[in-house]
C-alpha cells in the first residue's frame, strides 16, 4: 500500500483519488501501514483521506476500486507451503508448482467471500488483484465480477522495460509482444516505431548477458526459444537447479519475509523511530533479495538498481486512470481470454496486452504461442481448473489431481502425500475432507 500510496500523491490531475480506507484483519498492522502513510503525506496539502477499519464491509460500501491484497495463513503459512514441497524434493515457490497449488486452496475460498461482498455491497467497484496467484485468484474472482476484476503484475511490465533498455528505446514508446499466463509467459517480440528489435538483442550474446533474463536463462537457450521468457519460467526451465538451490538455503523466502516483517511491525510500535524509513528499508531489502537463489545458482549476479524501485503501483495507478478518466493506456494484465488464446476457453484468465478505457480492459488480438509453450500453458490452466473445482467442491481426490497433474510435480504418490502434509500444517485446507 505504501507504494500505491506514494504513487497518489504524485497523482496531480483532475479526478485524483481524494479517500482511501484500509482494510486489515490485524489492527497492529493498520497502525503500522497508517503511520507510513501520514508520514509520506507530510507536507502534501491535498493528499487523499486515509481512513483504517477491520471491518470489511464498511472498507467495501460506496468504493470505487477496491485493491485486494491478501495472503491467507500469513508469511507463516507461505513458509509452511515451502517447508512441504521441498521435503518432498519438490518446488515450493508462492505461485508456481506445489507450493502455489496450496496458497491457492487455501485462498480462493476466501477471495470468492470478497468477490461476493464486492457484488453485494459496491457493484460498481473495479476490483484491481494484487494477490498471488494472480492469475488463479483472479479467474476465481470473476466468475461473480466479471470483467470488472482485473489481475496486475509488475514482471512483465519489469521485464518490457528490462529488455527496452538494452535496446537503447524508450519503455513507453516500445510495443511489447507479451503473452501467457500469471508468472508463465513470454515476450515474444518488442517494436519500436513498427520494427520489431527483439531479433537484434537474440543475435547480440553481449546484450542478452547485459540483463537479468539473458543471465538466469542463458543466451543459448534464449535463441532456441526465441524468445524472452518472464523470470518465473526459470523454475520450469532449471527445474532441479532450483530446487537444489532452496533446499540448501539457509531459510525459505516465506521464512526470510516472516522474519523481516516481524522486524519492521515490532520497530513501527516505537514513536520514535521512523515508519516510512522503516518500511523502506525493508522494501529495499526485499527487492534486493528477489530470487536471490535463482540467481545463484544461474551465476547471474544481483539485481540492477533499476530492478528495485516497484513496479505495481505504475500499473494500477494507469488502470484506475484509464478506466476512471477514460485516459486510454495499453497495459499487461490479468483478464479473461475472450477468444484471444484459442486453446483457452474463452472464460480463462490470461496475461496479454490489453487496451484500456472507461469501460475496462479489452485483450488485444495477438499471434499464437507457439507448440512448447501452448503445452506448458494448457497444462499449468488444467491444474488451476483443478484447484478451483477443488475450492468448490472441497474434493481431496480433486485436490491431489491438481498437485499430480502439475508438470512440477513428478508423483501422484507425492502429490497425495502433498495434500496429508499441507492439510495437516494449513487450518484453512481442514474443508478437504471428502
Amino acid at each position: 500500500m505504501p507504494l500505491v500510496h506514494g504513487a497518489l500523491l504524485g497523482d496531480r490531475g483532475a479526478g485524483r483519488v481524494t479517500r482511501a480506507v484500509l482494510h486489515d484483519v490485524d489492527a497492529g498492522r493498520l497502525r503500522a501501514v497508517s503511520r507510513v502513510l501520514g508520514e509520506q503525506a507530510a507536507g502534501v496539502s491535498d493528499a487523499p483521506e486515509v481512513i483504517t477499519t477491520t471491518d470489511l464491509d464498511e472498507a467495501l460500501r460506496g468504493a470505487d476500486f477496491v485493491f485486494s491484497a491478501i495472503r491467507v495463513g500469513g508469511l507463516e503459512g507461505r513458509a509452511n507451503d515451502e517447508r512441504v514441497a521441498l521435503a518432498e524434493g519438490v518446488l515450493g515457490q508462492e505461485t508456481v508448482g506445489a507450493g502455489g497449488i496450496a496458497y491457492g486452496l487455501r485462498t480462493v475460498p476466501v477471495a470468492v467471500d470478497i468477490a461476493r461482498r464486492v457484488a453485494r455491497l459496491a457493484p460498481d467497484a473495479w476490483v484491481i488483484n494484487f494477490t498471488n496467484p494472480a492469475g488463479l485468484v483472479t479467474e476465481a474472482m470473476s466468475h461473480h465480477l466479471g470483467d470488472r476484476v482485473i489481475g496486475i503484475c509488475d514482471s512483465p511490465v519489469g521485464l518490457g522495460r528490462r529488455i527496452a533498455r538494452v535496446l537503447g528505446a524508450q519503455p513507453d514508446q516500445a510495443w511489447i509482444d507479451y503473452v501467457g499466463l500469471n508468472h508463465l509467459g513470454w515476450v515474444r517480440g518488442l517494436r519500436v516505431a513498427g520494427q520489431d528489435q527483439l531479433p537484434r538483442l537474440l543475435a547480440d550474446p553481449a546484450l542478452l548477458g547485459s540483463f537479468e533474463e539473458g543471465r538466469l536463462f542463458g543466451a543459448d537457450w534464449l535463441r532456441s526459444l526465441g524468445a524472452i521468457p518472464n523470470e518465473y519460467l526459470h523454475y520450469y526451465y532449471f527445474n532441479r537447479e532450483a530446487v537444489r538451490a532452496y533446499q540448501q538455503a539457509e531459510r525459505t523466502r516465506g521464512a526470510f519475509l516472516r522474519d523481516q516483517q516481524e522486524i519492521f511491525y515490532t520497530g513501527t510500535a516505537d514513536p520514535d523511530v521512523s515508519a516510512l524509513e522503516l518500511w523502506d528499508r525493508t522494501r529495499a531489502e526485499r527487492e534486493a533479495t528477489y530470487m536471490s537463489e535463482n540467481r545463484e545458482a544461474a551465476g547471474a549476479g544481483e539485481r540492477e538498481a533499476d530492478d528495485l524501485s516497484g513496479g505495481y503501483e505504475r500499473v494500477a495507478l494507469a488502470l484506475m486512470r484509464a478506466i476512471a478518466r477514460d485516459e486510454r493506456a495499453t497495459l499487461i494484465l490479468n483478464v479473461r481470454n475472450r477468444g484471444t488464446l484459442s486453446p483457452l476457453d474463452e472464460d480463462a484468465v490470461i496475461e496479454v496486452p490489453c487496451l484500456v478505457d472507461a469501460n475496462g480492459a479489452h485483450p488485444v488480438s495477438v499471434d499464437q504461442l507457439p507448440g512448447h509453450a501452448v503445452g506448458l500453458v494448457c497444462a499449468v490452466k488444467t491444474v488451476e481448473r483443478e484447484v478451483l473445482a477443488a475450492a468448490r467442491s472441497g474434493s481431496r481426490a480433486t485436490a491431489v489431481k491438481a498437485f499430480a497433474l502439475h508438470p512440477l510435480v513428478d508423483s501422484v504418490s507425492v502429490a497425495r502425500r502433498l495434500v496429508d502434509a499441507y492439510t495437516a500444517v494449513h487450518p484453512g485446507l481442514a474443508y478437504l475432507g471428502r
